[in-house]
């Protein structure tokens, strides 16, 4: 039987990290619990994917001041993650690697963004077109939160045919609800999608 590690080696592979960003962490606008504890993990996987030169995304929260997303402005969310402050910034513990793509959403004030596949390279490129430019057939998401971003992406990339696997060391809920987290994994699986840990890819 063939090894995660041999079955990847068969794709075309991509890391897609997800908001890892300040609002995101402790002492956020918009904090999830523990989130921080995730940014050892998605390092990990970062100079795993680098060692074999498969593409890494980084996808962030880039609102405007005003934005409907934002409960001030009529949406369910306070304001976090605006262009150009410090709660937009990556965790300063990320250490992406030097060929990381960034992609950026929720710049559109009439519109919400969960998912990465709704954010555009500094070129505007969608991440899918991106994604396909590379023959990327394969991505593995992680990052914040569970049970917004993180799901949004992995059933996004389930509806492209890009056979998601969801990073579930990599990756922490905010649980607005009890059991949030939980019961969008179990959307993400009856999707398609699998579940990894750094442990096993490693293997």
């Amino acid at each position: 039987m063939l090894s995660v590690a041999a079955v990847a080696r068969m794709t075309t592979t991509a890391l897609i990290v997800v908001d890892v960003q300040n609002d995101f962490c402790p002492g956020g606008a918009l904090a999830v619990p523990e989130g921080d504890e995730i940014v050892p993990i998605v390092n990990r996987y970062v100079r795993w994917f680098a060692e074999r030169r498969w593409p890494v995304f980084a996808s962030r929260d880039w609102h405007p001041a005003r934005t409907r997303h934002f409960r001030d402005f009529g949406g369910p969310w306070p304001i976090h993650c605006v262009q150009g402050t410090t709660g937009a910034a990556f965790h300063p513990r990320l250490e992406l690697s030097s060929g990381a793509v960034i992609v950026s959403k929720g710049g559109d004030p009439d519109s919400d963004a969960y998912s990465a596949f709704q954010a555009t390279t500094s070129e505007g490129i969608g991440l899918a077109a991106a994604l396909e430019a590379r023959g990327v057939d394969r991505v593995y998401v992680g990052g914040l939160a569970t049970d917004y971003c993180v799901k949004a992406t992995v059933l996004d990339a389930c509806r492209l045919g890009l056979q998601p696997s969801f990073l579930v060391d990599a990756s922490r809920g905010v649980n607005v609800r009890p059991h949030d987290s939980e019961r969008a994994i179990e959307e993400m699986l009856r999707a398609g999608a699998a579940v990894e840990t750094i442990e096993r890819l490693a293997l």
